[in-house]
C-alpha cells in the first residue's frame, strides 16, 4: 500500500474561502476518485491555524497513487486552487506504507 499526501497553504484571508472550495470539490472528485484502480480511502482537509490544506489518499500500489496526478478532475480544481492563490508543495510525496494499525 501507498499513501500519497499533497499538501498547499494560502494567505490567511483567503483560508475560508479555500476551505469552502476544498468542501464543494467533493461532489465532483469523489465520483472520479471512486472510479479510479486502487483507491482504499482519500481525505481532504485544512487547518485554519496554519492556513494550510491537505488531501491524503491511499493506494494499492505506486502506480495507482501517482494515476491521482493526471486525473483531468484534480487537474481543474488545481487550477481554481491556484487562482485562489493557493500554493502547492511539489512534487507530491508517495510514502510505501511499512506498518498500519489493524481495522477494529
Amino acid at each position: 500500500m501507498v499513501v500519497r499526501i499533497s499538501k498547499g497553504r494560502c494567505a490567511s484571508e483567503r483560508h475560508a474561502e479555500v476551505t469552502a472550495r476544498l468542501d464543494a470539490s467533493a461532489a465532483s472528485l469523489l465520483l472520479a476518485i471512486r472510479r479510479m484502480p486502487g483507491c482504499r480511502h482519500c481525505y481532504a482537509g485544512t487547518d485554519a491555524a496554519t492556513c494550510r490544506r491537505v488531501n491524503v489518499s491511499a493506494w494499492d500500489t505506486l502506480e495507482h497513487a501517482q494515476a491521482k496526478g493526471s486525473l483531468p478532475e484534480m487537474a481543474a480544481l488545481a487550477g481554481e486552487f491556484i487562482a485562489l492563490g493557493v500554493e502547492f508543495e511539489r512534487p507530491i510525496a508517495n510514502y510505501p506504507v511499512l506498518w498500519q494499525l489493524p481495522a477494529a
